[in-house]
């Protein structure tokens, strides 16, 4: 897999609570050089990146982040105010404590409640895994799916681990025919971007890729 074909998978993240505005600037201006996916903000950014950028750049955002403990209603508002802003895709976490306590119809009710504010507009539903059982991942999986979101994604990178191949390798047998993979949290080598794209996943979530990419090209070899 070539660099130009894994940056295209790439949405380059900043989530850090003390990003700045020069911050925001920089992984835009990194993500149309390098051609990613798109870039992951924060959402009291997402306005003024689309008044800067215009279409020139998709952009995501994150709704109940990172805990996942808002109400609903909460949640439900904060995706209506990122569309309103002009975000193009929604990652969403669930509420943990709800999955911990067996309460998965509840979750997969919210998950819907959103996807419907959504519409056309790309849902990703982040189950933070370091916290989950094998049962409740893979009932993660069943309420992605019934409540037609888009994607599942495996973690905040805020939350005791990130991604593993284990967990990406169960979704894969778990989840819908229509649901999305994206895997994020802790990939920080090429060898590991390239291995979770060939394990399946549709897109990766991750700081790391184009400092990555741009050390390679300098240095000259392939991947």
């Amino acid at each position: 897999m070539t660099l130009e074909e894994m940056l295209a998978r790439v949405e380059h993240t900043q989530l850090k609570a003390f990003a700045t505005w020069e911050d925001m600037q920089k992984l835009c201006e990194e993500a149309l050089e390098f051609h990613t996916a798109g870039v992951c903000v924060p959402p009291a950014y997402v306005k003024r990146i689309r008044d800067t950028y215009g279409d020139r750049i998709l952009i995501c955002t994150v709704v109940g982040f990172p805990l996942g403990y808002s109400v609903t209603a909460a949640k439900a508002a904060e995706v209506r105010q990122a569309l309103a802003d002009g975000c193009d895709e929604i990652d969403m976490v669930v509420n943990i404590g709800d999955v911990k306590n067996g309460l998965y119809d509840k979750v997969e009710q919210e998950i819907r409640t959103l996807k419907q504010i959504c519409g056309n507009h790309v849902l990703k539903v982040i189950v933070e895994t370091c916290y989950l059982t094998r049962e409740e991942k893979i009932a993660m999986c069943r309420a992605v799916t019934a409540a037609g979101a888009d994607y599942i994604k495996t973690s905040t990178g805020f939350g005791t681990a990130g991604a593993t191949k284990e967990d990406v390798e169960l979704f894969r047998e778990h989840i819908g025919p229509d649901v999305k993979i994206k895997a994020a949290g802790g990939i920080s080598t090429l060898q590991e971007l390239e291995m979770f794209l060939n394990l399946g996943c549709d897109r990766i979530g991750t700081s790391r890729a184009v400092g990555l990419c741009r050390e390679q090209r300098s240095g000259g070899s392939g991947v």
